[in-house]
């Protein structure tokens, strides 16, 4: 009995050496649950009240004013993972009747247009971004529109994306996000990738379960032991509606530094997603609109005789709120969460239908649009990062 105690003690001292081993190299910034988060306010307090007046606070090393997530709340964020390990919200199911109710193409070149297969030149197509909708074949070409052909070694597959958005039927208890640069969770916020997990694919949607700081950037705790760094996801932040627009109205929120869109009705949100806004040279305007006319689908094209000319038939599910500028269908890219576009704001084809149906009939044919911006850019991303 005495040896079993004598080596329960050298066990206690042991871990008790190596605790203090651990703590000398620990990080400046706390660790999410380390206890000593539970005593670093006391110590910030102390310093502060000790430094001379107008002279900087000698804090600890191991604290920081933001100390994060405490050990009560790592706690609680563990039994929220078990009680709640996805996002309460339903996917907008994929529908092909939905996205291919056209064969949608791209052009590759500079495009000759023939008024019948081996027929006569009609017209001509600068090279660019050029999508159209495929009517039918014959002969070695394609029917693009009624009397115009182009040689099919010039037509190839568009990426058309088959992501969705979820609809919200209880207001969400934590954020949520999705994952856009596919990567390994860390085990730590600030940490390598831990190559053992399993990666969290693109257009993941996760639970954020807490926050950490680490050099100016948020770490999202997304699972147990698995943290992933703001700049991989596109988080879901509620705003409150914005003045002038009624608490029975319906509005959509375009938040384009998270590059998200969510449609409330009043203060209640029902639908999020991920977007795809302009470019920095064509950047979306920010402010509060409405839409003003609609289109199942419609052609767009512009920069004419420029390296960035586009020409895109038929536009699926088009909602125009800013002059030229609409919310609309995409099936000419599949990168949303990052800036894209000319100026408006892109959707995937069922995101666009979700949104055209929610505003499809009277009173809220005009709903409102309020584009804004919920952080800044930074000028250090990695240009994988780059949004």
């Amino acid at each position: 009995m005495k040896s079993m105690r004598r080596a329960l003690i050298a066990v206690v001292i042991l871990l008790s050496v190596i605790g203090l081993e651990l703590w000398a190299i620990a990080p400046a910034n706390a660790f999410p649950g380390d206890k000593r988060d539970e005593r670093c306010a006391a110590l910030i307090a102390a310093a502060e009240a000790a430094a001379a007046e107008g002279e900087p606070a000698d804090i600890p090393q191991d604290c920081m004013p933001d100390t994060g997530m405490t050990a009560i709340e790592m706690r609680a964020a563990e039994a929220n993972m078990e009680a709640h390990p996805y996002p309460d919200v339903e996917q907008v199911p994929y529908n092909e009747d939905v996205v291919w109710t056209r064969a949608y193409r791209r052009m590759i070149g500079h495009v000759v247009i023939y008024d019948a297969p081996n027929g006569n030149i009609i017209g001509e197509l600068d090279a660019g971004y050029n999508y159209v909708t495929v009517i039918s074949a014959q002969d070695g070409f394609i029917q693009i529109n009624y009397g115009q052909w182009v040689a099919e070694d010039h037509i190839t597959w568009a990426d058309v994306s088959e992501f969705s958005g979820v609809e919200i039927h209880t207001q969400p208890e934590r954020p949520f996000a999705w994952m856009l640069a596919e990567a390994y969770p860390s085990r730590f916020p600030g940490g390598p990738q831990d190559k053992s997990a399993e990666i969290i694919e693109r257009y993941t949607l996760m639970n954020i379960y807490g926050i950490e700081y680490v050099d100016g950037w948020e770490w999202y705790l997304v699972g147990p032991n698995e943290w992933v760094q703001q700049i991989r996801v596109a988080k879901v932040k509620p705003i409150a509606r914005p003045e002038g627009v009624g608490k029975h109205d319906r509005w959509i929120a375009i938040d384009l530094y998270e590059q998200t869109a969510v449609a409330y009705e009043g203060d209640r949100m029902v639908f999020a997603s991920l977007i795809s806004s302009g470019l920095p040279q064509w950047g979306t305007r920010e402010g509060l609109f409405q839409i003003y006319d609609r289109f199942e689908a419609t052609r767009m094209s512009g920069a004419a005789g420029q390296p960035d000319f586009y020409f895109i038939e038929e536009v699926p599910y088009v909602l125009y709120y800013d002059g030229d500028i609409a919310l609309h269908g995409t099936y000419w890219h599949d990168r949303f969460g990052y800036r894209q576009s000319h100026g408006c704001v892109n959707l995937s084809i069922m995101d666009a239908w979700w949104m055209y149906e929610f505003t499809r009939e009277e009173p809220y044919t005009d709903a409102y649009v309020y584009v804004y911006s919920s952080g800044k850019y930074r000028s250090d991303l990695p240009n994988w990062a780059r949004r």
